[in-house]
């Protein structure tokens, strides 16, 4: 039984390879994956995928202790909680963990720089902008690619603003 809770790596090894691999993904998912991320901030996604993956090491032995799992995801859950209370308190932490909505159509007329910085195909948004109850895209005041990856659609109302 004291073998289960003994310890493997000192703690601050643990802390510090939690730490790595939890920024290292948090930019990764800020900066490349931002249009798949769906309705979940970036940082509770990689979360969820970091805490399952230390989670199953703790639980399936991969780690020779229990403790050395639960320091690893006392790491991760600390991590979240500085990053979200940072975001409540500071804009600017906000900004760098939720990026800023992208204008991908403008009063009709599709923002071509936005479309291929965001990678998204002419398919794609027209698809989107079909869910969104558009058919044409003279009907689009605007539309966003929100931080969270969702399109937001302002149409023109019946007086052409």
């Amino acid at each position: 039984m004291a073998e289960l809770f003994a310890r493997e790596f000192p703690v601050w090894h643990m802390v510090v390879r939690g730490t790595v691999v939890y920024w290292f993904l948090l930019l990764v998912f800020r900066f490349v994956l931002r249009r798949d991320v769906g309705s979940m901030g970036v940082a509770d996604l990689l979360f969820v995928v970091l805490v399952a993956d230390a989670a199953s090491n703790a639980m399936q032995g991969e780690y020779k202790s229990i403790n050395d799992g639960l320091v690893l995801l006392a790491t991760l859950v600390a991590w979240n909680f500085v990053l979200d209370w940072l975001s409540y308190r500071f804009a600017a932490v906000a900004r760098f963990l939720e990026p800023q909505p992208e204008v991908l159509v403008r009063h009709g007329r599709v923002v071509r720089k936005a479309m291929k910085r965001e990678m998204i195909t002419m398919e794609e948004l027209e698809g989107k902008l079909r869910e969104a109850g558009v058919e044409a895209l003279s009907e689009v005041r605007i539309a966003r690619l929100e931080g969270d990856g969702k399109l937001s659609v302002f149409k023109v109302d019946r007086f052409g603003r």
